[in-house]
């Protein structure tokens, strides 16, 4: 069965996360994805571990596991863009594409003939996707951008870790580079709109996303707490701004979550707490009365909490319709029976590796279901096969290039 996107070919210029995850959807998706690498090194990320996967032959260098999870489904090509032959080379592969993906910094690929405006001149159809840290205009546009950094300009650390002067207080950054996995997710659905609006006008276009422009759109209700009030929000460990009880709480054998959204769901915790009193007690009978009396009623909490094990909690509420969870470590997640039942690990079988573990995507469509064609490639495991069949190179074209570095 075809993918959705399986009339689409994507060229992807890009490396590190953020636009290697926006390629991984659309190949995902069914697109064919020529990933671009460097001869040699190819993206950076290949060499980003430990933890690495190592080629039981020797005959291949390791692959780093960071490398893995953002590579799949594509075609690897290895060309050296600062000579004139690589750059012709992808000019004249651009003209067989309907999408390129970059990240290089603002400009960065004028000089090798591979910006916009050069490669709509040969593709006017050519649905072009940039992502920078801080986009392609403003004071900083000459910046380079890198998640982390992005996480503290943007906001998001503000708003995470433990209030000052508790134990461990202090802005944090989150466990993984959301504001790069956030940036490939908006750079993937814009590229989509483009080529939907291609269907329609028969015109490309180019896509500007910065990493700052994504982190401050998805600080959403707390940007939204911030512009109302003019009040900036504040960090709360695992509390929620806006609703109370909606964090971590102590149990006689470690910590459980509480999501309470209503206040019908508080009067259930309260029953099967064995307190139904707080439910009743005007300082907490409103979701509104438990964020203005927060401070009073969390240690209340924490004495009813700190008395089962979160097994017995999460029983005893899952039964009652109070939502609750556990606070799982990875091999918990994939260990989990929802996480088994929903095939959320897959394997796929790389040429050198063997078996590689991936993460399965999360769109499940009904007549066009997510592909798993591949693992991710070695590099340049498709230069002669792309070059081939795109460009109808010979072989000895093929070997003369690579003779002289080009590929």
């Amino acid at each position: 069965m075809s993918g959705a996107l399986s009339h689409i070919r994507v060229l992807d210029l890009s490396r590190i996360l953020a636009g290697p995850w926006a390629g991984q959807i659309l190949a995902d998706l069914g697109a064919d994805v020529i990933k671009v690498e460097r001869p040699g090194e190819g993206d950076d990320t290949r060499h980003w571990g430990p933890p690495f996967l190592q080629d039981a032959t020797g005959q291949h260098p390791p692959v780093a596991a960071y490398f893995l999870g953002a590579n799949r489904n594509k075609r690897s090509i290895a060309v050296d863009m600062t000579q004139a032959e690589g750059q012709r080379l992808l000019r004249e592969l651009a003209t067989h594409c309907d999408v390129v993906l970059e990240n290089f910094k603002v400009g960065g690929l004028a000089r090798y003939g591979l910006d916009y405006a050069s490669l709509k001149a040969v593709n006017p159809r050519l649905v072009y996707c940039s992502i920078t840290g801080f986009g392609q205009d403003g004071p900083y546009a000459a910046r380079a951008g890198y998640d982390f950094l992005i996480q503290g300009m943007g906001g998001l650390m503000s708003l995470t870790g433990r209030p000052d002067g508790e134990p461990g207080g202090g802005p944090m950054k989150v466990g993984v580079a959301l504001t790069d996995i956030l940036t490939g997710l908006y750079a993937a659905n814009a590229v989509q709109a483009a080529l939907a609006w291609r269907e329609k006008s028969g015109e490309g276009q180019h896509i500007d996303l910065a990493l700052l422009d994504v982190q401050v759109a998805c600080l959403a209700n707390q940007a939204m707490n911030y512009l109302t009030t003019g009040v900036a929000p504040g960090r709360l460990g695992n509390a929620h701004p806006n609703i109370v009880p909606y964090q971590d709480f102590p149990t006689d054998d470690g910590y459980m979550i509480l999501a309470i959204g209503n206040d019908g769901q508080f009067a259930r915790f309260c029953e099967a707490a064995g307190d139904p009193a707080l439910a009743a007690d005007p300082r907490f009978a409103s979701n509104q009365a438990r964020v203005e009396h927060r401070a009073t009623l969390i240690p209340l909490l924490n004495k009813l909490t700190i008395r089962r094990t979160t097994a017995d909690w999460i029983a005893r509420l899952e039964a009652a319709g109070v939502p609750c969870g556990p606070i799982n470590t990875l091999a918990d997640v994939f260990a989990d029976p929802q996480v088994q039942a929903r095939g959320l690990r897959v394997e796929l079988q790389h040429p050198a590796l063997g078996s590689v573990p991936q993460v399965a995507n999360p769109m499940r469509l009904s007549a066009t279901p997510v592909e798993y064609r591949s693992a991710p490639p070695l590099l340049g495991e498709h230069t002669d096969a792309v070059l081939s069949a795109l460009l109808g190179l010979s072989g000895a074209d093929i070997a003369r290039l690579r003779d002289t570095g080009v590929i």
